[in-house]
């Protein structure tokens, strides 16, 4: 049987590099680096944070933003709470980019964002009260000859 289309490629295609993952163990810390920007500008164009285990009863909330090199911290999906409505294993939180700021996470399978980032770290921001673990994953491309997005 013929293969008429590549999934990797089609994937790369439509939506940049990646997958990149970043295993965030417990999201009580308060800053996890989970990715480093390299070489320039880069566009996160989809992300999504999936719950390893399971995050119950404790509120709490996490966020992401980009810490540059040089310049302003930027908040690129603003906070969501994911412990007082149990966040089960499993679960997929993806991005709402209609807020008004920056994009929210929502629970649920949306993931693109479209979000400009530039040389430094992309953090996930905790809270103390976050008892659970999960997964972050973005896609990307170049907006740099020669910039990159991998895992910290």
């Amino acid at each position: 049987m013929t293969v008429l289309l590549n999934n990797s490629a089609f994937r790369k295609n439509i939506c940049g590099l990646g997958p990149v993952s970043k295993a965030l163990g417990t999201l009580s810390a308060a800053t996890i680096a989970a990715f480093t920007v390299a070489g320039g500008e880069v566009l996160i164009t989809n992300l999504w944070v999936k719950i390893t285990t399971s995050s119950t009863t404790n509120g709490g909330t996490i966020k992401v933003n980009n810490v540059p090199t040089a310049g302003n911290t930027m908040d690129i999906v603003a906070a969501l709470d994911i412990g007082t409505s149990d966040s089960v294993a499993g679960t997929v939180i993806g991005v709402d980019r209609t807020a008004a700021t920056a994009a929210a996470f929502l629970v649920g399978g949306r993931t693109d964002l479209m979000a400009v980032v530039t040389t430094g770290v992309v953090n996930v921001v905790g809270a103390s009260s976050v008892n659970g673990a999960a997964t972050i994953y973005a896609l990307w491309v170049p907006l740099v000859d020669g910039a990159t997005l991998v895992a910290a």
